[in-house]
């Protein structure tokens, strides 16, 4: 591979006609570009230049080389364009809006790699509610939102979506935990923990009963993620959420997930949003990259 010094000289070359004013234009001695020309014609077995009294023009060989040099300057200056924007990332900041359950899930271990690699970019989370994530986004509080569903309208767009489907959450050493699948059927006698009427998941999970024909007789009902799997993790009940809402609970091995078999318990979608008219700040753009790779790699089966 050239060195990109020499890049530049044979460029200087081609364009001033000459040794000697590219070495004056570069501030580099005569001898020396002519040396390493010299060398570098001799390494490819090609003459790069005419010498003529009057100086130096390109032979085919030369025509060659120079427009992929001039390619590759293009190319290197591209490069720090790019880190010369990365480093303007220094002190600045992300505001993510995300629903309350994802705010204490999935988020943490994100944030703590996402600034393991980049210490300079601090990153705030406002923990919400579906609406209020959408008004963070449609206020500009927050660069990026994460929530189950976002409003129609609102000049909002999301980025990406992400299929997920609830499963039954238990306790690790639940009896149930062993089972590589559930019938709602089977869960009629155990104590439920679910979400209650102001999130997504009770309508999902009430429609999903009502669909089977079953009763649903919760035990515990509340707006809070955490508190339902606290009650989980404690063995006091079983409850419906997304593999993303446990995943670290997965990783710990403090909980089970199970999908739900049949066609009664509908799919829901995940979705990073931001406001179709901002202009993301390379930072901003970091991390949501940095997001949108970390919520693929978690599975979500579908089991019918």
């Amino acid at each position: 591979m050239l060195h990109s010094s020499l890049l530049r000289q044979l460029d200087e070359i081609a364009r001033s006609g000459s040794i000697r004013s590219a070495a004056e234009t570069l501030n580099v001695s005569a001898s020396s570009i002519n040396r390493r020309l010299l060398q570098l014609e001799e390494e490819l077995g090609l003459q790069l230049f005419h010498r003529h009294r009057r100086g130096m023009t390109l032979t085919a060989a030369g025509e060659i080389v120079i427009a992929h040099i001039r390619e590759t300057l293009r190319d290197h200056e591209r490069l720090h364009l790019r880190l010369r924007e990365l480093r303007g990332t220094e002190g600045t900041q992300v505001r993510i809006s995300a629903m309350h359950g994802l705010a204490a899930g999935i988020l943490p271990r994100l944030i703590r790699e996402f600034r393991a690699a980049h210490p300079e970019i601090h990153v705030t989370v406002r923990a919400q509610t579906t609406a209020g994530v959408d008004a963070d986004l449609a206020m500009g509080a927050a660069d990026l939102g994460l929530s189950y569903a976002y409003p129609q309208g609102h000049g909002i767009e999301a980025t990406a979506v992400f299929p997920t489907r609830l499963g039954v959450i238990v306790a690790a050493a639940h009896p149930l935990a062993a089972r590589s699948d559930l019938r709602l059927m089977e869960l009629a006698d155990h104590p439920l923990a679910i979400a209650d009427e102001t999130m997504t998941i009770n309508h999902l999970v009430s429609d999903a009963f009502a669909r089977a024909g079953l009763r649903i007789r919760p035990t515990y009902k509340s707006n809070s993620i955490e508190l339902l799997k606290s009650m989980v993790r404690a063995g006091e009940a079983i409850s419906f959420l997304s593999r993303i809402d446990v995943d670290e609970d997965l990783r710990t091995g403090q909980l089970a997930y199970i999908p739900i078999l049949g066609r009664e318990l509908k799919s829901h979608e995940l979705r990073l949003g931001r406001r179709i008219d901002s202009t993301l700040a390379p930072a901003v753009t970091l991390f949501e990259e940095s997001l949108r790779q970390h919520i693929s790699r978690i599975e979500t089966p579908w089991v019918d």
